[in-house]
């Protein structure tokens, strides 16, 4: 498999030099990108508080959830609430829930290309179709939005964009974003906007979250 020979790769790189892989979604793997003592003390704290040993509701705790809206917000032209925030174990989940809400007979979804896997294989798994767009690595890996229009038909639930990009790294600036909401209120599908990266971004061009063109299209 490819990540089999990463991993022969990253084994055989010899010298004193220790490879860091840039593929795995998880830093704190890496004793260089440790979690600050805030976090691991904030943890530790909850667990040992005995106030926290239960199940959760099912869409997190209250206070975590508000935590969330407020930091969410301040990207956002409105005010988020509680109400509005799910908590998921994980991105993974977030995408089989969301893709699972959406699959119904016959219905489609449109993905970036290159992007994210685990998108497919979700769709697939729930009998919902993947249609891919194409990025344009000539523009920045903008979204082809003609290709979106070809690829969309009645059955066509919702598209994927994912900003800052997976694998790519690329910022999509703001009127690109209103061109996709435009472009998807036109079509009358809900965009699924995959900020997992959010502001940890390189560049000129700053981070701008699909919310903000909620009113344009959901």
């Amino acid at each position: 498999s490819l990540k089999a020979m990463l991993q022969l790769l990253a084994s055989n790189c010899g010298g004193d030099k220790a490879a860091i892989s840039l593929g795995l979604g998880d830093p704190t793997a890496h004793s260089c990108f440790a979690t600050d003592f805030t976090t691991t003390d904030a943890v530790s704290d909850a667990l040992l508080s005995w106030k926290f040993n239960g199940y959760a509701p099912t869409a997190g705790l209250t206070q975590t959830r508000e935590a969330i809206a407020e930091y969410l917000s301040k990207d956002l032209p409105k005010k988020l609430s509680q109400e509005d925030v799910f908590i998921t174990a994980g991105c993974t989940q977030a995408i089989e829930l969301t893709v699972s809400i959406l699959a119904r007979r016959d219905a489609n979804i449109l993905l970036p290309r290159p992007g994210f896997p685990i998108y497919g294989l979700c769709a697939s798994f729930r009998g919902l179709e993947a249609r891919y767009f194409d990025l344009d690595p000539e523009r920045g890996w903008e979204v082809d939005l003609d290709c979106v229009e070809r690829l969309a038909d009645g059955n066509t639930v919702a598209m994927v964009v994912i900003n800052p990009g997976n694998p790519c790294g690329n910022v999509y600036g703001y009127d690109h974003l209103k061109q996709i909401a435009e472009t998807a209120r036109k079509l009358g599908i809900t965009v699924i906007s995959d900020e997992v990266y959010g502001h940890l971004t390189f560049g000129t061009t700053p981070f701008v979250s699909m919310g903000t063109f909620g009113d344009v299209a959901p």
